[in-house]
């Protein structure tokens, strides 16, 4: 079954919606990964987690769509290391909302935003709660490796979980874009970067004030077996939370109080 939006016609789009399709959009970024990775590395990840989580999905009876990434979101802490583009919030969420409403006016009734970078977790959550009970859905919203962490963390050999241009995302794209990774530049990532100290409180910081490479995790670390073998954990683990039916039925809104 083809689950990529993109390649279907509108008649099959309007079937796809009569059976209750899951649709997932992954949002991303287009933003600086080291020296190492191109800088649409998130947009890759993202919209190929979603499309393997997609297939997964059909594998268990489900129908699902995958929307074309959105391949920039809030990146602010990235501008100064170049080649990044980033929004302001308001834009951001404005054309979160119109593909979310374009989808919903076609019936479909099963919608997910697959976040697939770290700067957009806030905004997006805010989005959730704005547009759930606006449109009257229960719209899902998560980041990938929060969902997948237990898969993720079982395969990772010097880190906890995904970071930025690390062990993981280094993997993953020697897997699925590996003329894209510069290997012989990995060593380079190897500069020491200064972790946040302070758990449990928050305060913006520029990614430069934190490492001076543009990468935070172990990259030295990285495969492309390791690559296949995060996909194959993270889209098992996504398409067993989106076929949950109760993620779906539980009750998300209340009749008003008489």
């Amino acid at each position: 079954m083809e689950t990529e939006w993109r390649r279907l016609r509108a008649d099959e789009l309007r079937a796809r919606a009569k059976d209750d399709a899951i649709v997932i959009l992954p949002v991303a970024s287009l933003e600086q990964h080291g020296q190492h990775l191109p800088v649409e590395v998130d947009s890759i990840l993202g919209e190929t987690v979603a499309r393997r989580a997609a297939d997964a999905l059909v594998a268990r009876g489900e129908t699902a769509l995958v929307l074309p990434v959105i391949w920039t979101g809030l990146s602010e802490h990235h501008m100064s290391f170049g080649g990044t583009v980033t929004l302001e919030f308001p834009a951001f969420a404005a054309l979160i909302e119109g593909v979310v409403r374009s989808v919903a006016r076609h019936g479909f009734r099963r919608i997910v935003l697959l976040n697939a970078h770290g700067g957009n977790e806030n905004a997006l959550r805010t989005i959730t709660d704005d547009l759930t009970p606006k449109l009257g859905l229960p719209i899902v919203q998560f980041t990938y490796w929060y969902a997948a962490a237990v898969a993720i963390a079982g395969i990772l050999e010097q880190q906890g979980g995904l970071s930025h241009a690390c062990e993981a995302e280094t993997s993953m794209m020697m897997a699925v874009r590996p003329e894209l990774v510069a290997v012989d530049r990995i060593p380079r990532a190897r500069v020491n970067s200064d972790p946040d100290t302070t758990p449990g409180l928050y305060r913006w910081r520029a990614i430069g004030a934190r490492t001076a490479t543009g990468h935070l995790g172990h990259p030295e670390a990285a495969t492309a077996a390791k690559g296949e073998a995060l996909f194959a954990a993270i889209a098992a683990a996504v398409a067993g939370k989106l076929a949950d039916p109760d993620l779906w039925t539980l009750p998300w809104h209340a009749e008003p109080i008489r």
